[in-house]
């Protein structure tokens, strides 16, 4: 029986409420007199409810699916402004003990190159993203409990804190790996994460055992309420994220939401981020053999009506995505993308690219620097603003600031703060004239007298080598 409130997965993500939530949307999508009050109800910038959000997914009218991508656009600029936030995944250990067939990390892969970081590969990894500017990082790793144990994940957080080179300086750490205990996700609490980052693949409990076929990953339950024992933990800042083209994108669309709605229900704090992967080529995996794909089209689609329906969340898109593809999801949603990124193990420090550890084929393969440009030509302010973490605004707090409007308060002076630091300490010449016209423009735009002028006092101490300022 369907219940937003339980704490068991087959009941919060109830199988039978999403056929019904389909049935019902299947039935209503030509009803445009519903349709339009359903976008009137999400321009309160309250969100939709999962059924509400699927009679638009089914929706095929072109007027209106341009009327749902207008409000997604306007919706961004209400929460998150023009900035956009930047960060890079570092993979520790491609180790794993399980079968999924979708990851070339699967036990059975015999022909991929394991590697785990030692704490001075981990060193050597963090300088050279410092190098490229970042100061946000997500960790990766495979699950296994031998080779990566939790007390090896909290050994590598330290390190990565613990460096600071030139400059540079890893201000906030974000954990994907497995689903844990209680017990461990308070000991990532205490190692000063972010974010707490798990993808579900698929919310279809059917699919997701055939996907899962041995190791631990294969307990449904287990890994559906992994968000609700992290919260238990004190890690008041999650992700949530399913991998489209695994099951049909209505159902998994559905399921995502009813998860947010899930949390909000229980905890009073919905996802911090949602991200979309999609199934990407990678080592022994072919994503033609998931018949579930969905076009760019569709997926564009998907990334407004998230924004819609969870307009507090961060959606977070990686270089999974082809530049034009993160171009047109960034103006209809989107508020983080990760640059430059390596998915293999230990490929920050190597001059080639290596494929022979890279969990997908990275699509968007351009620098930090030429991101950065590209972001700014287009408009955005490329923020490494780490502050909201750092300052304690995080759970219930980040949630009623963001919700409210407030926030951007904040994060639009820290944007332009940490923009400025990265044009004095890395960029190329051509992206810091550009930053550098970006920043005075924007100063313009920040609504207190007494904001902007702090701002300016900073970025001019910026300018004299005084780093590290935040609202």
């Amino acid at each position: 029986m369907y219940n937003p409130k339980s704490l068991k997965a087959e009941e919060f993500i109830d199988h039978q409420e999403i056929l019904d939530t389909l049935a019902y949307a299947d039935e209503h999508k030509d009803d445009l007199e519903l349709v339009d009050q359903l976008l009137e109800k999400a321009a309160q910038l309250k969100g939709l409810t999962h059924r509400e959000a699927s009679v638009l997914l089914s929706c095929s009218n072109p007027e209106k699916n341009e009327k749902m991508y207008a409000l997604a656009e306007q919706i961004k600029k209400d929460f998150y402004g023009n900035r956009i936030v930047l960060f890079a995944p570092l993979y520790l250990s491609n180790y794993c003990i399980n079968g999924c067939t979708y990851c070339p990390y699967h036990q059975k892969n015999k022909h991929i190159a394991r590697k785990k970081l030692t704490q001075e590969e981990v060193r050597q990894e963090v300088i050279a993203l410092q190098d490229m500017g970042h100061k946000r990082l997500a960790i990766e790793a495979g699950e296994d409990p031998k080779n990566n144990p939790i007390e090896y994940i909290l050994e590598c957080i330290d390190t990565i804190y613990s460096i600071h080179h030139k400059n540079g300086a890893i201000r906030r750490v974000n954990v994907n790996i497995a689903a844990t205990t209680v017990e461990n996700y308070r000991k990532l609490k205490e190692a000063g994460i972010g974010t707490y980052i798990l993808f579900q693949e698929t919310y279809h409990k059917e699919s997701y055992e055939k996907l899962h076929p041995t190791g631990p990953k294969h307990d449904y339950a287990y890994h559906t309420e992994a968000m609700d024992r992290a919260m238990e933990g004190g890690i008041d800042d999650v992700g949530l994220g399913v991998l489209f083209g695994l099951e049909m994108y209505r159902y998994e669309f559905a399921g995502l939401l009813m998860h947010a709605e899930h949390l909000e229900a229980v905890h009073g704090v919905g996802p911090h981020t949602i991200s979309v992967p999609r199934i990407k080529h990678a080592d022994d995996i072919d994503p033609s053999a998931f018949d579930n794909g969905i076009d760019d089209e569709t997926f564009a689609k998907i990334c407004a009506l998230i924004r819609i329906c969870v307009p507090y969340t961060g959606m977070i898109i990686s270089t999974r995505e082809s530049q034009s593809v993160r171009e047109k999801v960034i103006r209809l949603g989107v508020s983080q993308i990760s640059g430059a990124s390596r998915t293999s193990v230990g490929g920050y420090t190597e001059e080639e690219r290596p494929a022979d550890t890279e969990q997908f084929d990275v699509s968007d393969q351009r620098t930090l620097d030429e991101v950065v440009k590209w972001l700014m030509d287009m408009g955005y302010i490329p923020s490494f603003c780490t502050a909201c973490y750092r300052e304690g605004r995080t759970g219930d707090r980040f949630m009623s600031l963001c919700k409210s409007g407030q926030i951007q308060n904040c994060c639009h002076p820290n944007a332009l703060m940490t923009l400025k630091e990265y044009l004095m300490d890395y960029a190329s010449e051509e992206t810091k004239a550009v930053g550098e016209a970006l920043i005075q423009a924007e100063l313009q735009n920040i609504p207190k007298d007494r904001v902007r002028e702090i701002c300016r006092d900073h970025l001019e101490k910026i300018s004299r080598g005084i780093r590290d300022f935040r609202f």
